[in-house]
């Protein structure tokens, strides 16, 4: 019953962050005015806004317009769900839990929009290290964690991007701002995963995409949800995989 809970918990905020989706670009209020049609403009009622369930009862279109709706929507709504419930199962229901669900959710609104915009939207970053500071100060006054692990998380994260950005050009000031919350979030050894990981699916994602021509090499490509995925993993199994790499040597 609490893993069925957890579960609901996660697709009622993801389809909060399918709002959040839609409306940041377009500089909108994310609580006003009422969920509504985007071809239409029809305000949604209860029965259409059931997460994931609508979706299915009303195969994929607008009761009103019968427009086809993306399937994006489900996806973000199930996916945030089926991580909250990973993270309650290898952390229960502490602080720890409540914080990556934060970054998680966070992370799932910075990493689309900046792969449909290539843009990383400022209120999301303040947002991100408001909630980060906030934490870090939960977590040294109860139980006494060493926040000077988060802050050099944040400082590495922050750097390692930073000198990329600067000696390259290869990448755009957002990056920067999801490593530093990133590391603010996760601390030293997972931001450290995190960066490892964004660099290789990164890498080999943009290597498929120019041998499949499927972009020009001058075009940019949105490295943010490559670190949001990284991150992602790193909550999950970032000691495994730290541990993976002390045992080869």
């Amino acid at each position: 019953m609490e893993f069925f809970l957890i579960f609901v918990i996660g697709i009622v905020i993801g389809s909060f962050l399918n709002v959040c989706i839609y409306r940041i670009p377009n500089e909108e209020s994310i609580a006003y005015p009422p969920s509504h049609c985007g071809n239409c403009n029809s305000q949604l009622k209860p029965l259409d806004l059931i997460p994931i369930f609508s979706y299915i009862f009303l195969r994929g279109r607008c009761r009103y317009c019968k427009l086809k709706i993306s399937i994006q929507y489900p996806i973000i709504e199930l996916l945030n769900g089926v991580v909250y419930v990973l993270l309650y199962l290898k952390l229960g229901l502490t602080i720890e839990f409540v914080k990556l669900c934060v970054l998680v959710s966070l992370l799932i609104v910075i990493g689309i929009i900046d792969y449909k915009t290539k843009f990383v939207y400022r209120n999301t970053v303040i947002f991100g290290m408001v909630m980060g500071v906030i934490f870090i100060s939960i977590s040294s006054i109860m139980y006494k964690q060493n926040f000077y692990n988060y802050l050099l998380g944040a400082i590495i994260g922050f750097g390692v991007i930073f000198l990329i950005v600067i000696l390259t050009r290869g990448m755009g000031e957002g990056d920067i701002e999801i490593a530093l919350i990133c590391g603010l979030f996760l601390g030293v050894q997972n931001i450290i995963v995190t960066l490892f990981l964004a660099f290789v699916i990164g890498g080999i994602v943009g290597i498929i995409i120019l041998l499949l021509k499927l972009k020009g090499k001058k075009e940019e490509i949105a490295f943010g949800p490559y670190l949001a995925i990284g991150a992602l993993i790193a909550m999950l199994f970032g000691n495994k995989i730290i541990n993976l790499y002390l045992n080869m040597f």
